[in-house]
């Protein structure tokens, strides 16, 4: 048995102490957006990028922007990255819908302090998902 993507990230992040942000479909499948399962994991970092391998699983790491990192580690940043990947045009009232059960209420709030990291046209919809 290979170890789990989460075994590894918590590796990586003592031995190397990177901060990291899932991105593209793991993000969305992390969340429930998306029933995509990917083979390649990619994670955004503050370190630099380069590609770990373990057994068939390929993880990602790819050096970005500080505003990229502002929040990683919390919901929004994994909700930011999610709906990023998806793109505007695939993001409609079933998947608002499904992030409204997956992430409790207060995570929902949360996500109106980092709304000046989202793109202007992810705004309304985290607006209307941290809404009660």
């Amino acid at each position: 048995m290979w170890p789990s993507v989460d075994e590894v990230v918590k590796a990586l992040i003592g031995k190397d102490r990177l901060r990291l942000q899932p991105t593209g479909a793991y993000a969305a499948n992390l969340l429930g957006l998306s029933e995509q399962v990917p083979a390649r994991v990619e994670f955004l970092t503050d370190g630099t990028s380069r590609t770990v391998q373990v057994g068939p699983m390929r993880i990602v790491l790819k050096r970005t922007t500080p505003r990229q990192m502002a929040a990683a580690g919390r919901s929004s940043g994994l909700v930011i990255q999610a709906l990023r990947s998806l793109g505007p045009e695939h993001i409609g009232a079933d998947r608002v819908a499904r992030l409204r059960r997956a992430l409790p209420a207060s995570e929902r709030r949360a996500l109106l302090d980092d709304l000046a990291l989202a793109p202007t046209w992810m705004r309304p919809l985290l607006r209307e998902l941290a809404q009660t």
